[in-house]
């Protein structure tokens, strides 16, 4: 059938629900057992070697010789040799925190804005985010804002229902001097081979973490064609905060056999803990970073995260959308990227102009 174009498919719903009866969370508890264990030193390269070549591992980047992982586990989140994943010094522009394949991207438009997951499955950036999610702040302050403005034309007004202006309230500045931001989104898939840590794309503060026990569903390419709102359903792990063109979010997705995400600024962290039942309406684990009221502050390219085989990245983040002064547009946030490119640690996904050149 596959020969003849045609591939069989379970129906999404279906998919799902046969995956639910499956323990995958303790499989992958029992998974992340076995990658602990050590290795016998002289079995090392020999191990680590073959799994190379099965996933396309670049070994002559490992920071290490074969022989100092003790464990397949250290050996998945190994480190890289100084110097070969450099950080886009551009400081208008967002870089890539992971080593992965670009999934999806776009700008999020209009009070229903939803990520894609593929054609015809999206969901909704508040459902992945969470309910107290800082994002709404920024919906309700935008929404604020045009209320104090009224000389905003409707077409105006539903074009900008995702932005924000930074002009106080109370100071009436015309629409042509006042800078927006857009909110955008990038979803980015790490494979088995692929460099496991994740990396800071910005400078940023980060306020808060927000952990979902969810489900470890596989993230391939054909559990996304099937399963409807994967990365919502999945455990997960958000990091939010501020940067200085406003909010952003960096949400790592566990997976089959990739339940335990750490945060190295939080080593206390744990995820896929056992569950007597999962139930949506259970709340996420929530935890305020606030020494000194500024949160944890992280420069761009710093380690923020790590997981083991591969798994999700997805990026929600507000950007300069457009800066009149006259007739002249300025600060246009744009994607440097492709749906499928590969990408590595520190290479551009978006710039934006700042207007002084």
């Amino acid at each position: 059938m596959k020969d003849r174009g045609h591939e069989v498919e379970f129906s999404p719903d279906a998919k799902a629900a046969f995956l639910k009866l499956l323990p995958l969370r303790s499989i992958s508890r029992f998974w992340g057992f076995l990658m602990s264990l050590e290795v016998p030193v002289r079995m090392r390269p020999f191990i680590y070697k073959a799994w190379a070549r099965a996933f396309h591992s670049n070994l002559e980047e490992a920071a290490l010789p074969l022989e100092d992982y003790a464990s397949l586990q250290e050996f998945f989140v190994r480190t890289l040799k100084e110097g070969l994943r450099p950080i886009d010094p551009d400081p208008n522009c967002l870089v890539s925190p992971v080593d992965g394949t670009i999934l999806r991207f776009g700008e999020l438009k209009g009070p229903r804005a939803s990520i894609e997951q593929v054609k015809g499955f999206s969901y909704s950036a508040s459902s992945l985010l969470g309910a107290n999610s800082l994002l709404h702040e920024v919906v309700q302050e935008d929404n604020d804002e045009q209320d104090s403005q009224q000389s905003i034309t409707e077409e105006s007004s539903n074009k900008a229902w995702w932005r924000i202006s930074f002009a106080s309230p109370k100071v009436h500045k015309p629409l042509s001097l006042c800078p927006t931001k857009g909110v955008f989104y990038c979803v980015l898939y790490l494979k088995p081979g692929d460099y496991h840590r994740v990396h800071s794309p910005v400078d940023w503060h980060v306020l808060l973490r927000r952990h979902f026990s969810g489900h470890l569903f596989p993230l391939n390419e054909r559990a996304t064609r099937t399963i409807r709102n994967l990365h919502v359903e999945n455990e997960r792990v958000v990091l939010e905060g501020k940067w200085q063109e406003g909010f952003i979010a960096v949400t790592a997705v566990g997976a089959t056999n990739v339940g335990s995400i750490k945060v190295p600024f939080e080593p206390e962290l744990r995820t896929n803990r056992p569950l007597r039942r999962l139930l949506k309406s259970d709340p996420p684990d929530e935890r305020a970073y606030e020494p000194e009221g500024t949160g944890v502050m992280i420069k761009k390219g710093e380690e923020i995260a790590s997981f083991n085989m591969g798994s999700t990245v997805v990026l929600v983040f507000q950007a300069p959308v457009s800066e009149q002064s006259g007739n002249e547009v300025t600060s246009e946030f744009k994607f440097c990227i492709k749906s499928g490119d590969r990408i590595k640690v520190g290479e551009a996904i978006g710039r934006w102009d700042d207007g002084s050149s």
